[in-house]
């Protein structure tokens, strides 16, 4: 009795020496997505370092031409897509806890959000074209064209995806491939993450 006491005390000496195992850091998605994000996240921070040097030396014609744009649209825009976001997080993590079924109407409105910022873009280019604002009135509106139309680029590839994970986890058959819901979240958070840069950039600054 005495030597299974003196072993079960080395034993639980040992356990007790060894190593806890610390969680290994998640991230999410695979490599290629993200650097797919880092490299296009470089390309824009080079695109916004332009644009503030050329309005430093144009101030007069930047602040006069950012006037014209509309704030609350912007604003809204800029909700429409942190609220897209934040149901994209809400459909991951439901695929992550085994409850894959819940996921596509987390999916369908980070959609419908996608949507309603589309259809509030395409209504103020037309406000612009049609009071005659195109890309060669000045070189505020040239960088507001181009950047807002990459950005609208981005938009479009986003809700394809939003489609894809839609349809991939209404699928009962077997649960979709957590690393390949996560890349394809990640993208689209990478949409929301250039908005937020672009809106104060274009809109408030």
């Amino acid at each position: 009795m005495a030597r299974n006491f003196l072993t079960s005390a080395y034993r639980l000496r040992l356990s007790a020496q060894e190593p806890v195992s610390q969680p290994r850091p998640h991230v999410p998605g695979e490599a290629g997505v993200w650097v797919m994000i880092f490299g296009d996240m470089i390309i824009f921070g080079l695109f916004f370092a332009i644009f503030t040097y050329d309005r430093a030396s144009s101030r007069e014609v930047f602040a006069r031409s950012q006037q014209t744009l509309s704030t609350a649209i912007g604003l809204v825009n800029t909700v429409l897509l942190l609220a897209s976001s934040l149901f994209v997080v809400v459909g991951v993590r439901t695929v992550r806890s085994g409850k894959a079924g819940c996921a596509p109407r987390f999916f369908l409105l980070a959609l419908l959000c996608g949507l309603g910022f589309a259809v509030d873009k395409v209504l103020e280019y037309s406000d612009k074209l049609g009071a005659g604002i195109t890309p060669m009135t000045n070189k505020f509106y040239m960088y507001y064209y181009i950047f807002t139309g990459i950005h609208a680029l981005h938009l479009v590839i986003g809700m394809c995806v939003l489609v894809f994970l839609w349809r991939i986890t209404r699928k009962t058959s077997r649960p979709p491939k957590i690393t390949l819901v996560e890349g394809c979240a990640s993208y689209w958070h990478l949409v929301d993450l250039l908005w937020i840069v672009l809106f104060p950039l274009l809109y408030l600054i």
